[in-house]
């Protein structure tokens, strides 16, 4: 089954809220090879200003892809997930995601494209707190690779 064009424009509600926790945050750190204390020193965060630890900017990477998970999942969308392979990310940065934040994802599938055989999908999501103050702009293109 190709990938439905017709899911452009569509949007998925809201992710369950996603608890950011300091944990977290270092975790992600470590894996990624962050050594700025912002990540892990609430001391040093509240001295630069932050309420709490900061994620490293990638972290949003996390939140995004359950939002694009919704769209993967979803038989009428006609992807099949062994064949996606993740063609680019951007993150566009509101305030930085911080211990404490509980964030939830809105999902909008900006674009359903072939490509030399292959289909491009790019997906938006959209992250803000629980009460709606944003907090990062993912946009994900996904790459769902044709023929066998």
């Amino acid at each position: 089954m190709p990938v439905n064009a017709d899911f452009q424009g569509r949007t998925y509600p809201p992710t369950k809220p996603y608890g950011v926790s300091a944990a977290k945050i270092r975790e992600f750190a470590d894996a990624v090879g962050s050594t700025d204390p912002v990540h892990v020193d609430a001391e040093v965060a509240r001295a630069r200003g932050y309420a709490d630890v900061i994620a490293p900017p990638t972290f949003a990477v996390l939140i995004a892809q359950q939002c694009d998970r919704q769209l993967i999942t979803d038989p009428e969308a006609g992807i099949d997930f062994s064949r996606v392979v993740h063609g680019e990310e951007k993150f566009v940065h509101h305030r930085p995601l911080t211990a404490g934040d509980s964030i939830v994802g809105t999902l909008h599938v900006d674009g359903v494209r072939e490509a030399g055989g292959h289909a491009m999908v790019t997906t938006r999501s959209e992250l803000a707190t629980a009460t709606g103050e944003p907090v990062c702009t993912a946009t994900s293109t996904l790459v769902i690779r044709g023929g066998e």
